[in-house]
């Protein structure tokens, strides 16, 4: 859910009637923080950014190889006063770093010989087999598509799906309708969104596949609700619910003991509050006390919907970076990892970049698109290696493993629009003087 998403379902004006009722508070004062001296320059940054009122914390988990995860932490997770510092166990809405998460559980039932990467998910979903494809924008008329949607179309945003966050016109009512709103901003919105969303995730790609296409299957890359549809495919395949299958063969192994589609009450204290920027105002959207994340979602969302910390989702990269064993635990083969890491676009389909409020990033270099990430397809001068994997967050999170420089990142904020303060821009360049630094020595 982004940004964007929330005019939609609130309406501008709301929103800015909102910031009138609760306008910004004034910012606390920080307590001190235990300051990261690894990495001076990015704890500089990080402390300009709360002193500057930007926002009201930040962390960061940084890995050079496999050397101690560098966390680096400012500022508060509310603006609230005693609200407590930020830190590597607090809680953010990562939204679509759940994507990341949900790609590698599908890479586990291929390990598993339950899945292949061009399987049709009419073997799973048989309204699949038979999907319409859009002519235009302005109409539902469509044509039969001349292809299946695959494993692959799904992880990779090219199934020709729409999202109700970029999706317009009659197709977006339909959506909307149907209730295909795979995400979560409050509970107030939640309330609204319940009432016509499916019950289940069986019923939601069942519902999806009425749908008419945006593109022929294949041919285009757009961003979509393929992870949640695969969510309900890792479901069929495993033969157990998609939350826990990803539980057992993921979260559990890699110990990320702090990652959760429905955050515990007693967890609520760690949880920071979403924020809404309207011009330079911001006002609390989801507080941690108040959450819709404190109660369990319509269904398990694939595509935006966990909860989890810096130190949580380091250790997914890190397992990652390592080939798919952390700790002496593997969860994932090494070619499987590679093979997920790579550009899995079909022939002729090509990453363009995306807006930053999806969580999504623009292509700097050439750019494909892996397993729910994308990935670098050329080396950035003084930046990511070729082969970088990676993908971002709506409210601000960003998360990237470069499997050349074995080096990896994860920020952790939470308010709307993700692209309200350039940290995409910020952070890589000071993170990198440091590591010169830290190398040096």
């Amino acid at each position: 859910m982004t940004a964007i998403a929330l005019v939609a379902l609130m309406g501008a004006g709301a929103v800015a009637r909102e910031a009138k009722v609760q306008p910004q508070a004034a910012p606390a004062t920080t307590p001190p923080a235990p300051r990261n001296l690894a990495l001076p320059t990015t704890q500089a940054l990080f402390d300009g950014y709360v002193r500057d009122g930007k926002m009201p914390g930040i962390v960061g988990a940084f890995g050079f190889g496999d050397r101690p995860t560098q966390f680096v932490s400012a500022g508060r997770i509310a603006d609230d006063a005693g609200a407590p510092a930020a830190g590597p166990d607090s809680l953010w809405r990562v939204y679509s770093m759940t994507k990341p998460i949900t790609a590698m559980a599908a890479m586990v039932l291929i390990d598993d010989g339950k899945l292949r990467l061009d399987q049709p998910v009419s073997d799973f979903f048989p309204g699949f087999k038979t999907m319409k494809v859009l002519t235009g924008e302005t109409s539902l008329e469509s044509v039969p598509a001349t292809r299946e949607i695959t494993i692959r179309n799904l992880l990779t945003h090219t199934a020709g799906l729409g999202y109700n966050i970029i999706t317009k016109g009659p197709l977006l009512k339909e959506y909307e309708r149907l209730g295909i709103l795979p995400g979560a901003v409050n509970p107030q919105i939640e309330a609204q969104m319940r009432a016509v969303r499916p019950k289940t995730l069986a019923e939601f790609a069942e519902r999806v596949s009425t749908l008419p296409l945006i593109a022929q299957p294949g041919t285009k890359w757009s961003y979509s609700i393929g992870l949640d549809v695969m969510g309900a495919v890792i479901e069929k395949a495993s033969g157990m619910p998609f939350d826990r299958f990803v539980q057992t063969r993921l979260l559990t192994p890699l110990r990320m003991t702090s990652t959760y589609w429905t955050v515990p009450a007693s967890e609520a204290g760690r949880l920071a509050t979403n924020y809404a920027f309207v011009g330079e105002t911001r006002t609390p959207l989801d507080t941690g006390a108040g959450s819709v994340w404190l109660s369990p979602p319509s269904f398990p969302y694939g595509g935006a919907g966990l909860v989890t910390s810096a130190r949580d989702y380091d250790r997914f990269l890190h397992m990652l970076q390592d080939g798919g064993t952390l700790d002496g635990v593997r969860v994932l083969k090494p070619e499987t990892v590679a093979l997920a890491m790579s550009n899995l676009l079909p022939p002729g389909v090509f990453f363009q970049g995306v807006g930053g409020g999806t969580g999504g990033t623009q292509a700097e270099v050439p750019m494909g698109f892996g397993a729910g990430g994308s990935v670098y397809l050329a080396d950035k001068p003084g930046g990511p290696s070729k082969g970088t994997y990676g993908w971002g967050g709506a409210a601000g999170t960003i998360a990237w493993v470069d499997p050349v420089k074995h080096v990896r990142g994860t920020v952790m904020v939470n308010y709307f629009p993700a692209e309200k303060w350039p940290l995409r821009a910020d952070i890589p360049p000071a993170l990198a003087r440091d590591a010169m630094r830290m190398t040096a020595r």
